[in-house]
């Protein structure tokens, strides 16, 4: 009965040494594009983003230079010449959050400071008045506004959210994304976001 006891706590401690040393990032999450669930360690080459920037096919009737947002696929493209578009991977609004609706850009912002609006800092009080722009802040590195919405289409200094349902209703992309978008859309475009 001792040596039971023994190998089983022998067994229990290797379990639990095992368990402290492995790492923070060994976390799983649901790849929509492959249909299961992958390691996030083996997104970090990527900068944290579970889901690769690509150019491709896409058949349109919005012009060149229009934004379009599927949120159900976690998606965004923008619209290219000659029926190709590029696609990004997207964090889209929680459910309660999500919104659909065609809108203008109509500014863009670097490194934006953020104001959280007031029925946001009324579900969570801890929530400063006004962030400064930085790495730390929510929007990351570029913000697209949407119209006289509250919503932004902006970078995230939490790229594993990418392919997420987790934001209040803004539209997010890795800062390498963002920024790559944000070089390549003029203030005016148009922005359609699909439910």
């Amino acid at each position: 009965m001792k040596f039971i006891k023994l190998v089983l706590a022998i067994g229990m401690s290797i379990l639990l040494s095992a368990s402290l040393v492995a790492p923070a990032s060994a976390a799983v999450w649901y790849n929509p594009d492959t249909n299961t669930f992958e390691d996030r360690a083996a997104t970090a080459g990527r900068g944290g983003s579970p889901i690769r920037k690509q150019t491709v096919d896409y058949e349109t009737r919005h012009k060149p230079g229009t934004i379009v947002i599927e949120t159900g696929e976690r998606r965004l493209y923008l619209v290219l010449e000659n029926g190709k578009a590029i696609k990004y991977g997207i964090g889209v609004g929680r459910d309660g959050f999500r919104w659909s609706g065609t809108h203008r850009i109509t500014r863009k912002a670097e490194w934006p400071g953020w104001t959280p609006p007031p029925a946001m800092r009324k579900r969570v009080p801890d929530l400063p008045a006004f962030m400064p722009g930085g790495p730390d802040n929510p929007l990351g590195a570029r913000a697209l506004y949407i119209g006289s919405t509250l919503y932004r289409v902006h970078g995230t200094s939490e790229p594993w959210s990418i392919g997420q349902a987790l934001s209040s209703g803004c539209i997010r992309l890795t800062n390498d994304d963002v920024i790559d978008l944000y070089d390549r859309v003029k203030v005016g475009a148009l922005i359609v976001v699909n439910h």
